[in-house]
């Protein structure tokens, strides 16, 4: 089952901060928020200069994508270290306590042995790189900043070792394992190495073990250079419209972590307490606008799940209908610009990043309403409404005012053409900074932002460790011309379209259940998106089906990635989470259903705005 990757460890391995490295520790986090520091100001400098002088920063484009690459191994390290790598927990919980150390040590060892053979690749890559002489900008070699990848990947190893066990037996055990694995089972040998993968999914090895694990033993099983890996992960890295990743999430976690859900909760009370569901409105919108930014709608769970249940209780809202509801809404996100899941799909399917983001503003439109209209339903039908106060209203707005305008400076930065997807995430990220830091002053800038930034690199750079290896993995489909196979064979057993959009989401539902949302797009996009030109259905259309099943199988029961999420900030069982968002489930299933069979929901406002 996935395991959220804000929940604590699946076992209480010991934490590196207790020891002595915390200095180490301190360092690491610094460097990680003066990347991500240098990567908003970059392009806000690029934009002065460009306006005022009509000059620019050398090469800052790429210096600001590299900085991604750093970012990702970096926040990866870190997420190693607190053991926070996304994982899928398996059998691990139900290992009976005396039997765990075991459990431990083999899937420690299993995660060693792939990530020191990513270590071992990404040095061979680096190797080849450095003979290249290429420089980054000021005298810079580029292989410098690659060298962070060999690097970040051994120390995650180390960290994955450390985490194996409590006791010196524990992780000498499990560095046998890894030994053994690596010398008994070479990457080349298929059975042992696919049984061994299966297991390492069932004991809870990181995602990125996995896939980076498949990988591995596709490349080797055809002779092909185990550098490649590495290669594709730094080509993904430094994508040019990758780094709007990272910042738009920045954007969403100064938000999060600052005022600004309070303020917007008493935005939306004051306009919308007077009428019957309007709490329920306030949490339909206010879980879809901060998934939108932070990219992970088990951060908005856990960040806003505190406010919204009392909100709820206080109109008699039911317990179990008000997680249904928190927990549903902050799927929405995904498809509300400038949601990531948006711009990653549109980078992966080789489509405007514009034409995304406008294509999804309808059918988010339509899902957020069904789940709105849901939620007015399930509240109680005597609630005594909240009379209207004008001056609580424009005390409200006049507290919001400079949150209300994060959408202003987002889209009016996407809007205008002046300025790059990447320059607008980046705008949005200092205004957020701006706004939380300076103005509200929620955040101290000493104490608190090293921290938020510290907490966000951590969130991006699993996402990215993960999407590197789903694209390692991709990319050998693509070369084995499996995707074509795929392709052929759909079109030959269905004829109708139609037909094939029905059974396109019944298989994106169990993707989006057993997947998390990044690497399902790397890896199922390239075996899609040909087979729907093939039936017509445009790239755009097919990505808002894509991302609208992925919005269910957050939901979807035993293993929706929101459930556990939901199960730990409301300490419910995960079987009463799932009860409780069936009815939601059911209504965004229509949802997706029209947004599937009426391609206008999608195609019209691009069609409108971008001609």
């Amino acid at each position: 089952m996935p395991r959220p990757a804000d929940s604590p460890p699946i076992y209480d391995a010991p934490s590196e901060r207790a020891g002595p490295w915390w200095r180490v520790h301190r360092v690491e986090d610094t460097l990680l928020s003066l990347v991500l520091a240098a990567m908003v100001l970059l392009p806000v400098l690029e934009i002065t200069l460009r306006s005022t002088l009509s000059v620019g920063v050398a090469n800052a484009a790429a210096l600001v994508q590299h900085g991604v690459l750093l970012v990702g191994m970096l926040g990866a390290a870190v997420a190693a270290r607190e053991g926070r790598l996304l994982s899928i927990a398996g059998l691990g919980r139900w290992v009976p306590e005396r039997f765990r150390w075991v459990h431990r040590a083999a899937a420690g060892g299993l995660a060693m042995a792939v990530t020191g053979v990513l270590a071992r690749a990404a040095w061979d890559f680096v190797s080849v790189e450095r003979e290249g002489g290429n420089l980054l900008a000021y005298g810079v070699p580029v292989w410098w900043v690659e060298a962070v990848m060999p690097a970040g990947f051994a120390l995650i190893a180390l960290r994955l070792w450390i985490r194996s066990g409590e006791r010196f037996a524990d992780r000498a055990l499990s560095l046998a394992v890894a030994a053994g694995l690596l010398g008994v089972a070479p990457l080349s040998t298929a059975t042992p190495v696919v049984a061994l993968l299966a297991l390492a999914v069932l004991l809870g090895a990181p995602v990125f073990v996995v896939l980076g694990g498949v990988a591995l033993w596709l490349f080797a099983g055809d002779d092909l250079p185990l550098a490649a890996i590495p290669l594709n992960h730094y080509q993904l890295t430094v994508n040019p419209s990758l780094p709007a990743i990272p910042l738009f999430t920045l954007a969403g976690y100064f938000l999060a972590e600052g005022g600004a859900p309070a303020r917007l909760i008493r935005v939306f009370r004051a306009l919308f307490g007077r009428f019957r569901g309007g709490a329920a409105l306030v949490t339909v919108l206010l879980t879809a606008f901060f998934t939108s930014f932070t990219g992970a709608s088990g951060v908005t769970i856990l960040a806003l799940g505190g406010l919204l249940m009392p909100l709820l209780q206080g109109v008699r809202y039911p317990e179990r209908a008000g997680i249904g509801l928190i927990t549903s809404g902050c799927s929405l996100g995904v498809l509300i610009p400038p949601a990531l899941p948006l711009i990653l799909y549109a980078i992966i399917a080789r489509q405007p990043i514009e034409t995304m983001l406008l294509a999804a503003v309808v059918p988010a439109a339509v899902m957020t309403t069904m789940l709105v209209l849901l939620g007015i339903w399930r509240q109680p039908k005597d609630t005594a409404p909240t009379p209207f106060d004008a001056a609580e209203a424009l005390a409200a707005l006049k507290a919001a005012k400079w949150e209300l305008a994060i959408p202003l400076v987002t889209f009016g930065g996407l809007a205008s053409g002046l300025v790059t997807p990447t320059e607008t995430a980046a705008l949005t990220a200092l205004y957020a900074f701006i706004v939380e830091v300076l103005i509200y002053r929620d955040l101290s800038l000493t104490r608190d932002v090293p921290r938020v930034m510290a907490e966000c690199g951590l969130l991006v750079g699993g996402i990215i460790l993960i999407l590197g290896m789903a694209l390692g993995f991709t990319n050998y489909l693509i070369d084995a011309q499996i995707a074509d196979q795929v392709s052929e064979w759909v079109q030959a057993s269905i004829a109708s379209p139609w037909v094939f959009l029905l059974a396109l989401n019944g298989l994106l539902l169990l993707v989006g259940a057993f997947m998390d949302i990044y690497s399902a797009i790397i890896v199922v996009t390239p075996l899609i998106v040909p087979i729907g030109l093939a039936f017509g259905i445009h790239p755009v259309h097919l990505g808002v089906i894509f991302l609208a099943n992925m919005e269910l199988g957050f939901l979807t029961p035993p293993v929706g990635m929101n459930l556990f999420f939901a199960s730990y900030r409301f300490g419910k069982p995960i079987g009463e989470v799932a009860r409780a968002v069936l009815p939601a489930l059911a209504v965004l299933a229509i949802g997706v259903l029209l947004i599937t069979y009426v391609p206008a929901f999608s195609m019209w406002l691009p069609g409108v705005l971008l001609r």
